[in-house]
């Protein structure tokens, strides 16, 4: 009796726009490729027993690879492609069990597929042979003629995106594509199209989702990145594993870098309330981060007595409000030696022991670092440059297994802001505390190479 469900994911593109040297299939997002984050959601859900990932043979090797780095459950085998999209999906329909029952296609530049549409799609061929996923349209859309005048404006409520997976009866899509190449005329853009012109079932359209974007266009990673930290940060309190990220943090030992006061002071308690084991320094305490060696001996010292370190944090900054010209050189040299030199140096001197644990590392950036500002100069540059540092060395560290991320508060109710603008009101200001959340969640997830924002209208975990 035929009951298996099976995933074919197509990986077979080319990439020509996205315009990369590799396919943006492997282009990588938050420390990992594209395909693995499309496989891993696939791998989670309970509803597909086993996938099939069509490559384009040039990069079959290198798909390989990826598997066994990563030791997927779930994928069967890796077979190549065609030259177009119908090859690649008729390729993996010949690769399918005997005893498949349902086949899914999608895309595998489809990262953020939810466990819920892959459900729906599931559920929803118990009742129809073919089906597929769809939003609503935002937009007008209207129809012209060759002379480029509308010719119609169909009713919205009708019109949907379509999106994948689709999903078939096995039967169903087997004779859509042996119809498909005896006419050899069809022209179809996916697989729903080849049912529907050849009038071999009804096609049910289940919801998707704003999130399951495709990734065409070079624009697409940066949105990419953001839907990353929107899934992965925001409220969440648990970590790949389904645990809950505070009591995970009894077995660690973390290492605070501007513990002082302000938000370092506040991650240190954090960590200490829900049982990790935490040490805060600062320029008070007798580590400097402008001085190397300052930085390597109280590491050094942590990792004598407790023999590993989990994370690291980094939250020293300095700020100088003031035209250029009126911060002398010497000034400017030590701004940038704590804002920017001093991050580079903890983070050369952290990872020797972030790699023994596989641990995480976390830097500070500002809101001010995505346009440089008048009055903030050597400021907001020297965090626009941490950004910059931080996707640099995630790339670097990735293989190791180390986390590295940069933490992008608004304006924070601190000592160091206090100083610089005297008394705020603070309902214009984050709390420190809600920073510190935001970073311990940020040292316990799973992703790299992420700039974290947060925003007052964040929810604060009780």
């Amino acid at each position: 009796m035929k009951n298996k469900t099976q995933m074919i994911l197509l990986a077979g593109g080319k990439g020509e726009r996205f315009g990369g040297e590799l396919p943006k299939q492997f282009v990588k997002i938050a420390g990992r490729t594209v395909i693995e984050h499309t496989i891993d959601q696939i791998e989670k859900s309970e509803f597909i027993d086993s996938m099939i990932i069509v490559i384009n043979g040039k990069f079959y090797d290198y798909m390989n690879d990826l598997l066994l780095k990563n030791h997927f459950r779930k994928v069967k085998n890796v077979v190549i492609g065609g030259k177009t999209r119908q090859e690649s999906s008729y390729m993996g329909i010949c690769a399918c069990d005997e005893d498949t029952d349902k086949i899914l296609f999608h895309d595998a530049i489809r990262p953020f597929v939810s466990g819920k549409i892959l459900e729906d799609v599931v559920k929803a061929l118990d009742s129809y042979d073919a089906v597929d996923v769809a939003i609503e349209c935002a937009d007008t859309i209207v129809q012209i003629d060759d002379k480029r005048i509308i010719d119609n404006i169909p009713k919205r409520k009708y019109l949907r995106r379509g999106q994948t997976p689709q999903g078939f009866r096995k039967s169903v899509i087997e004779e859509a594509y042996r119809r498909y190449f005896a006419d050899g005329s069809l022209e179809v853009t996916d697989d729903c199209g080849i049912v529907r012109e050849y009038d071999l079932a009804d096609i049910y359209v289940v919801d998707g989702s704003e999130q399951n974007i495709k990734l065409t266009y070079q624009e697409d990673i940066y949105l990419a990145d953001k839907l990353f930290q929107i899934r992965s940060v925001r409220g969440n309190t648990q970590n790949e594993r389904g645990q809950d990220i505070y009591c995970a943090l009894k077995a660690k030992v973390g290492v605070i870098i501007g513990a002082g006061g302000g938000i370092g002071a506040d991650i240190q308690r954090l960590l200490e309330k829900h049982g990790c084991t935490a040490y805060g320094f600062s320029r008070k305490s007798g580590c400097d981060i402008n001085h190397y060696e300052q930085i390597e001996a109280v590491l050094k010292q942590v990792y004598e007595k407790e023999h590993r370190i989990d994370y690291v944090i980094n939250t020293a900054g300095e700020l100088r409000i003031g035209k250029l010209e009126s911060i002398s050189a010497e000034e400017i040299d030590g701004l940038i030696g704590v804002d920017y030199g001093g991050a580079v140096k903890v983070t050369k001197a952290s990872l020797p022991y972030l790699r023994q644990t596989k641990g995480s590392l976390l830097l500070f950036a500002s809101s001010s670092y995505t346009r440089g500002r008048a009055m903030y100069s050597v400021y907001s540059s020297a965090k626009a440059a941490i950004v910059n540092f931080t996707q640099a060395v995630a790339e670097e560290m990735a293989e190791e297994g180390v986390r590295v991320n940069v933490i992008n508060p608004e304006r924070t109710d601190t000592p160091m802001r206090r100083k610089n603008f005297g008394k705020e009101d603070p309902a214009t200001l984050l709390s420190s505390s809600v920073v510190a959340e935001a970073a311990i969640e940020a040292v316990s997830a799973n992703y790299t190479g992420q700039v974290i924002d947060v925003r007052r209208d964040r929810g604060v975990r009780k």
